[in-house]
């Protein structure tokens, strides 16, 4: 997929700052392909929030490039300002979606380049330049890893495969080839046969609406199922394994993913399945050391009862809609990285990948 989820745009060339952030507002898909050009914190807040861009790798991408919207005004024009700037930034973006741990991850990284910044020749426009150069290398970084990814994650698509995935966590989910979709893409590129059978992904339809796009787009023999059609399909032979992503993964290999995801690794360990996730490294929290621990985000009762302007629910009836559910280590095949491939015991499998800083 050659579509730019997202990026920054500056406002004349040859200057990183003033600029906009520029991205695909994945609520008009698949009817229409529209970019959103966003100025001010409050409305990428917004744009995270209403799931204009979403998965965890975007979403790190996105956050960066929010501290770079925070600090690129004029009258910032002293360390200090442009510290406390990125400070109240960080934290009101926070606010945005509790469970991708790469928003976390993303805006530590700037905050870390904000608070050591100094010498005697420390300036505000060059504290302002260093970070828009840590935001572009982690879009860059982003990149790199979800090719990664696609190529560590080839001997997952042995033999003649037919993959089911969920959600989307493909290049709309990402900077560019996605995280449990990069094998796929990767294959294709290489001339292999893969057929995806992709679960339309209630309640927002993130698979029919995302994943199916993108992938006809790509050129990729895709069939779309509604979710409670997974488990048929796997009886009855139309798919042999199972691709999915991650929001955040702890430190047993516990993870949590868009909700269905745990049913789905129930089903295909039921028929002897293997269950695949991918995510970089980024999406790994070591601080948690189950996934007990996991912050679940819940959505609006609206997403549920009105879906896309419809009213499909009785009026007044409750409404429980947790937007991820958290699968247990236990029935995870595999989880591939931009490392390679982890398997069990998953927690000195992900304490030695996280311990290794050499490419």
């Amino acid at each position: 997929m050659r579509v730019k989820t997202l990026e920054w745009k500056p406002d004349a060339p040859g200057a990183a700052l003033p600029g906009c952030v520029r991205m695909v507002d994945q609520t008009r898909l698949p009817e229409r392909l529209e970019y959103l050009e966003i100025r001010e914190v409050p409305e990428l807040w917004a744009a995270i929030r209403e799931l204009k861009v979403r998965g965890a790798p975007a979403i790190g991408v996105a956050a960066g490039f929010g501290i770079l919207l925070a600090v690129q005004q004029p009258a910032l024009d002293t360390v200090q300002a442009v510290l406390r700037s990125v400070e109240e930034a960080a934290a009101f973006l926070a606010g945005s979606r509790p469970t991708a741990v790469n928003l976390f991850w993303a805006m530590e990284r700037m905050r870390r380049v904000a608070r050591t910044w100094g010498g005697a020749d420390a300036s505000a426009s060059g504290l302002k330049a260093r970070l828009a150069g840590e935001a572009f290398a982690i879009i860059e970084e982003d990149g790199n890893i979800c090719r990664a990814i696609g190529e560590q994650g080839q001997p997952c698509l042995d033999g003649n495969p037919s993959v089911l995935t969920h959600c989307n966590a493909g290049g709309l989910a990402a900077s560019e080839y996605g995280t449990a979709l990069a094998p796929i893409y990767t294959a294709a590129e290489r001339g292999k046969s893969v057929r995806v059978f992709a679960d339309e992904t209630r309640p927002l339809l993130q698979g029919a609406r995302l994943t199916a796009w993108e992938l006809m787009q790509a050129g990729v023999d895709v069939t779309l199922i509604c979710d409670d059609m997974a488990g048929y399909a796997m009886k009855k032979g139309l798919v042999d394994r199972v691709f999915v992503g991650a929001d955040r993964i702890a430190a047993n290999g516990d993870f949590a993913n868009k909700i269905g995801t745990y049913s789905l690794a129930v089903m295909a360990r039921a028929h002897g399945l293997p269950f695949y996730v991918f995510a970089p490294r980024s999406t790994i929290d070591p601080a948690l050391p189950s996934g007990e621990g996991i912050p679940i985000e819940e959505r609006g009762a609206g997403e549920i009862t009105c879906g896309f302007g419809r009213r499909t629910a009785p009026e007044g009836v409750r409404v429980w809609a947790p937007a991820f559910d958290v699968t247990p280590a236990r029935l995870v095949t595999a989880i591939v990285c931009e490392r390679g491939i982890l398997r069990p015991p998953y927690d000195s499998a992900i304490s030695k990948v996280l311990a290794d800083d050499n490419p």
